[in-house]
């Protein structure tokens, strides 16, 4: 039976470094311990061996006639090890995850807490898009999609939390408000997202509240529009909670009424199935999960 050498990597590495520079400090330098350290690895590879491999008697730290040889021998094969190492490590780091993210979703709820994610998986690579919050499309080059349905989608999903729909305005606009008898009475200009043109009178059913006959509309196809308009005294508008959270919360706009929308459109979390089972993926789609699914 052929006996095995006990030879370590390390300590083989760590005597080729020594061996080009002819120097402990220099090498230790380099491989980022002490030239301590260093002297002791190459002691103990020199036991395993039998072998010296410097000559520690001169003035300068020479390499022996085995030294050399074990160099010649050992340095390519150290070069070559780390080579394919360092190819290895390329291909795992960093990991990129692709998620497409509905506007003012992405922009008021998803960026903002997107950094406890980033903090605990630093090595994994967010590349996150936003695209038309009409479309109930999937983008075809996204890995994940946080989107808004109005029935499930046709592929496998997660159901996060429904549309809900809360009637704000600004405080000045609010000042204004008057209702008697369960009628809007004051001048109620209706901001309206084109997407949900009847949510308003759908409000208003639910809510019992009259919405005056004449009301100004104005008309916006963005969800942030909606909003930043809200926020300048222009109307009333419907806005998305928890999503608009943080006005409310800074005072930029303020609730109406009590009384809230629950749409039909609900958002949703989808995974591209040839994506499923990446850990990467997998690690951000159950962070989602638990910060982002509504309990039930």
């Amino acid at each position: 039976m052929v006996q095995r050498a006990n030879v370590g990597l390390r300590a083989l590495r760590t005597f080729c470094v020594a061996a080009r520079h002819e120097n402990f400090r220099t090498a230790g330098e380099e491989l980022f311990i002490t030239a301590s350290a260093v002297s002791h690895q190459i002691k103990s590879l020199e036991q395993e061996l039998g072998e010296t491999l410097f000559d520690r008697n001169s003035r300068d730290l020479r390499l022996t006639e085995v030294g050399r040889a074990l160099l010649e021998e050992a340095g390519p094969l150290i070069d070559q090890l780390e080579t394919v190492v360092s190819r290895y490590k390329k291909r795992s780091t960093p990991r990129s995850v692709r998620i497409s993210v509905q506007p003012f979703f992405a922009s008021e709820y998803f960026v903002p807490r997107l950094s406890e994610f980033t903090a605990a998986h630093p090595e994994i690579d967010i590349k996150v898009g936003t695209s038309d919050e009409t479309s109930e499309t999937l983008p075809a080059d996204a890995d994940l999609s946080i989107r808004l349905f109005r029935a499930p989608p046709s592929v496998p999903s997660e159901l996060l939390f429904p549309l809900t729909l809360a009637p704000a305005g600004s405080p000045d606009f609010k000042k204004g408000l008057e209702v008697r008898d369960g009628r809007i009475v004051s001048e109620f200009p209706l901001l309206i997202h084109e997407t949900y043109p009847m949510a308003w009178k759908q409000w208003s059913k639910s809510a019992g509240i009259e919405l005056p006959q004449d009301s100004k509309a104005t008309r916006l196809d963005s969800m942030i529009a909606i909003v930043r308009a809200c926020e300048r005294g222009l109307g009333a508008a419907l806005v998305p909670v928890p999503l608009a959270d943080l006005w409310f919360k800074y005072g930029s706009i303020v609730r109406l009424f009590s009384q809230q929308l629950v749409t039909e459109a609900s958002y949703y979390l989808v995974v591209r199935e040839d994506r499923a089972r990446d850990p990467a993926v997998s690690l951000l789609k159950d962070w989602i999960l638990r910060n982002f699914r509504e309990p039930g």
